[in-house]
C-alpha cells in the first residue's frame, strides 16, 4: 500500500512516499543511491544485503518498508564519520578481511550489529554470530581477527 514512510537513515531524517511493502534492500540502492548494500541471494540466506535497524542486524532484502517505520537504520555509508573510517572497517583493512569485496558490507554490519550488543565478544561469539553471512572468498578467519581486533579498539561506537 502506498504511504509515507518515516525513519532515520544515517543519522538523517528520511520521508518517502511509497509502497510500505517494498523491500528496504532495493528502496536504498534504487531510491536512495546507497549501493553499499548488495543484493546476493534474495531470500535472507547470504547475508550480503545487512544492515542494522534499530541496532539489531536485519537483511534488507526481506525487510518491508512497513517493517522499518520509525526505526533507525544504519547502512555501511553510516559507518564512517568526518572522513574516518570506522575502527570495524579499518580493522577489516588491517586484517585483510576481503578479497572480492562483495559480502563485505554486510559483513561489516553484521559485526557492527554484534559490537552494539557485546562490544568484547569471545571468539566463539564472533564465530557464531559471523556464521549467518557468507562469504566465497572463505576470508572468515580475516573476518573473525577484523572483529576481535576491532572489539579492542573501540569498534561498538
Amino acid at each position: 500500500m502506498r504511504k509515507s514512510i518515516k525513519f532515520t537513515l544515517n543519522g538523517r531524517p528520511v520521508a518517502l512516499d511509497t509502497d510500505d511493502g517494498r523491500t528496504l534492500l532495493w528502496v536504498l540502492r534504487t531510491d536512495l543511491d546507497l549501493t553499499g548494500t548488495k543484493y546476493g541471494c534474495g531470500e535472507g540466506i547470504c547475508g550480503a544485503c545487512t544492515v542494522a535497524v534499530d541496532g539489531t542486524a536485519v537483511r534488507s532484502c526481506q525487510t518491508s518498508l512497513a517493517a522499518i517505520e520509525n526505526k533507525k537504520v544504519v547502512t555501511i555509508e553510516g559507518l564512517e564519520h568526518g572522513g574516518n573510517l570506522h575502527p570495524l572497517q579499518q580493522a577489516f583493512i588491517d586484517q585483510g578481511g576481503f578479497q572480492c569485496g562483495y559480502c563485505t558490507s554486510g559483513m561489516l554490519m553484521n559485526a557492527w550489529a554484534l559490537l552494539q550488543k557485546q562490544p568484547h565478544p569471545s571468539h566463539a561469539a564472533i564465530v557464531d554470530e559471523m556464521n549467518s553471512n557468507l562469504c566465497r572468498c572463505g576470508a572468515h578467519q580475516r573476518i573473525v581477527a577484523a572483529i576481535e581486533q576491532a572489539s579492542k579498539s573501540g569498534g561498538a561506537r
